[in-house]
């Protein structure tokens, strides 16, 4: 049953990348993981950041998502094939499959956003996540009103290690005494999208008196905010700006700037690794008509201070996958 399985979704694969309109060589390509491109998060960012390059240039390109785990080896490959270029993998797991599918066309360009690739022909874009969770976990601080906040990551990664450890750090660094309380969702893929175990997480969370969560979580970080919004708490977004999702009980969203990613990749292709902080644009907090009342003059001013304090270098966020930093 899986090997049928497996052959019914590689034909998927190239009816989806050979039965599309006929294309030039010389189109970019992307390929989103799991979520879809309209996830709302992750996916979603990437979608803009490409959808930005073809409004400015005119020109199109290819692009597919991923459903499940076997179709992403033959789902670069087939790209590579066609001649796309460059070929742009969104997402972490895409990274043994482009590691593997970049060897095998050394002339053709590929990259990665959110993970490393030590090939000579992959551009890798990685973030300083920390960065950016620090300044939502001091705003998280200053909004609770309990001293008590909370974590929710999706699948337990050293990446979404590095969420909560950026998190913690700036509640800390708010509130020395605020208490933090942390959960993972699973450690499968499927973690990235099950809003309902996000929900029971958050609802346990709040009965615990914690008011304010962040959520690291992808698609299921929707029912983190549900949560937040039933119990009259207050949550926080990542990757896209989510404050629109439940407006009024969104504190604010950890943007991770994808779509800056990419539209640079496809602007100035440069094989090697890129890292976007604070300082480059590549992290920030969101702000807009949806938060404006709940973040108050003086936490705005408190967060923008810790911002331009680690852009001056006079605060350095430890890294959890870089310094030995938050051990769990």
């Amino acid at each position: 049953m899986k090997l049928a399985f497996t052959k019914f979704a590689q034909a998927a694969v190239a009816a989806v990348l050979f039965g599309a309109a006929a294309t030039t060589a010389a189109q970019p390509a992307i390929i989103y993981d799991m979520g879809g491109k309209f996830d709302k998060s992750f996916n979603e960012a990437a979608y803009r950041g490409i959808e930005r390059w073809k409004q400015e240039t005119g020109k199109n390109y290819l692009e597919f998502e991923i459903s499940n785990d076997t179709q992403r080896v033959q789902a670069i490959r087939r790209m590579a094939e066609r001649g796309a270029n460059p070929i742009i993998s969104i997402g972490f797991a895409q990274g043994s499959a482009l590691d593997q599918v970049s060897k095998e066309f050394p002339k053709s360009n590929f990259a990665i956003i959110d993970m490393v690739v030590n090939q000579p022909n992959v551009q890798s874009v990685v973030f300083k996540e920390h960065e950016g969770s620090f300044l939502v976990g001091a705003m998280a601080s200053l909004a609770s009103k309990s001293g008590k906040v909370g974590f929710i990551g999706g699948m337990d990664i050293p990446l979404i290690r590095k969420f909560q450890c950026g998190f913690e750090q700036g509640a800390k660094a708010a509130n020395p005494k605020a208490e933090v309380s942390s959960n993972m969702t699973g450690t499968t893929a499927s973690a990235w999208n099950d809003p309902t175990r996000g929900g029971e997480l958050a609802k346990a969370q709040f009965s615990k008196g914690v008011d304010v969560i962040f959520a690291a979580a992808g698609g299921t970080g929707a029912g983190v905010y549900q949560a937040a919004k039933d119990g009259g708490k207050l949550a926080i977004g990542v990757d896209s700006n989510q404050n629109h999702m439940q407006p009024g009980t969104m504190l604010t969203s950890m943007v991770k700037r994808v779509d800056v990613a990419v539209y640079n990749v496809l602007k100035s292709y440069k094989p090697g690794m890129s890292v976007l902080g604070l300082k480059e644009g590549g992290v920030d907090f969101a702000m807009d008509q949806h938060n404006a009342k709940l973040v108050t003059p003086a936490i705005k001013a408190k967060a923008d201070a810790y911002k331009a304090d680690i852009i001056a270098g006079k605060i350095k966020v430890a890294d959890y996958m870089a310094d030995n930093a938050c051990k769990y």
